[in-house]
């Protein structure tokens, strides 16, 4: 086992982010909340944003370059123990956020729910099994969601796994090694596409592996492209860079959709990584890019429970086209005023607090 040296101050201190890839994250992450709004309402042939589930992709590949930027020069002198404990007190309280407003928003529904048919027992089961990011698709009006209180949770379990195979075997494996599990993982990605007609899966019971051959492909994309400085200058900026992401969400619906995901996947988002990783941001934007990277992640993990109670909003009352519209303008209005809260009295205080914490016990060892 790696040990972890408390002499060398540098081994915590966070690097310098890639600002544009950081607005490019709020970016996707803002599209998702779209993307489920519209997803509850409208089938994907009538939904301009039918696409939007891919951001997930992006954000897997964008990890991926991130955690082998971060950790890749440092890892073998923090060890592992050290590397968890970085990415629980990143990742874990809007684990336990979204699970807390999810087991509120279940119990308290305004719009129905069935909260009255779940026993005591299961409900704190399904709860726990939230906190500790442990699938438990058991929620059948739900579609049987691998989180039922927080669905996108899912895609967190899958970071986590892949950190912990980042930590024990990639961040060692040598680049051409991992060019061939790259090989194998586009191949692997490509047969789930082909097999279930587009790359949705990973969020319920029936598609729970394909969320293991969508970060198994995007994050060794990530990796590779920091390793192999597959970084490409350009003039474009992020308001370019961000209209490009937006594209592929938005592009129409059709019978060929296990194609064209699959194609946005293996080429479009590590090239949109590349680019923006190499791209100068103007001054002029640099808040707006800093703003959107830090409210991505509460945005992401705190709308869902909302979302839920939006579907059954639409259920009892079945809203015209011009009423919906201005919901789901408002609500996504105030679904990231609510991250932007999440993120200044809960988020950024927890970890803050988490990160001292650490520091002294350091210190006292």
């Amino acid at each position: 086992m790696m040990t972890f040296n408390t002499t060398d101050p540098t081994l915590l201190k966070t690097k310098q982010h890639f600002e544009i890839l950081d607005g490019l994250r709020g970016v996707a992450a803002l599209c998702v909340v779209i993307f489920h709004f519209m997803e509850m309402v409208y089938l994907p042939d009538k939904n301009f944003i039918a696409h939007g589930f891919l951001a997930v992709d992006f954000f897997f590949c964008l990890s991926g370059f991130v955690i082998a930027y971060a950790y890749d020069d440092r890892m073998g002198r923090m060890g592992i123990t050290e590397f968890f404990k970085s990415r629980m007190i990143r990742l874990h309280p809007l684990v336990i956020l979204g699970s807390v407003l999810g087991l509120i928003t279940f119990l308290f529904d305004p719009f129905g729910g069935q909260a009255d048919a779940y026993s005591i027992g299961k409900v704190v089961l399904i709860f726990l099994a939230s906190v500790f990011l442990i699938p438990f698709p058991m929620m059948e009006e739900r579609a049987f969601n691998n989180f039922g209180l927080n669905a996108p949770s899912w895609s967190l379990f899958w970071e986590y796994v892949a950190n912990i195979v980042y930590a024990f075997i990639l961040y060692r494996t040598p680049r051409r090694i991992l060019w061939v599990l790259f090989c194998i993982s586009a191949i692997t990605l490509a047969v789930v596409s082909y097999r279930e007609g587009g790359l949705l899966g990973g969020w319920n019971k029936d598609s729970f592996w394909d969320g293991g051959a969508r970060i198994l492909f995007s994050f060794l994309a990530g990796i590779l492209i920091y390793r192999a400085n597959l970084i490409l200058k350009t003039k474009i900026g992020f308001i370019g860079l961000a209209v490009l992401l937006i594209l592929p969400f938005i592009m129409p619906d059709s019978k060929l959709n296990w194609l064209t995901q699959l194609l946005v996947v293996l080429l479009y988002f590590p090239l949109l990584v590349s680019l923006g990783a190499g791209a100068k941001l103007s001054k002029g934007l640099k808040k707006l890019c800093n703003f959107s990277g830090k409210i991505s992640y509460p945005l992401y993990m705190t709308h869902y429970a909302f979302i839920w109670m939006f579907g059954n909003y639409y259920q009892a009352y079945k809203p015209n086209t011009q009423q919906l519209t201005l919901v789901i303008i408002a609500g996504t209005i105030l679904l990231l005023g609510f991250g932007y809260l999440a993120m200044v009295i809960f988020d950024t205080p927890v970890r803050k607090f988490l990160k001292r914490k650490r520091k002294t016990e350091q210190f006292r060892s």
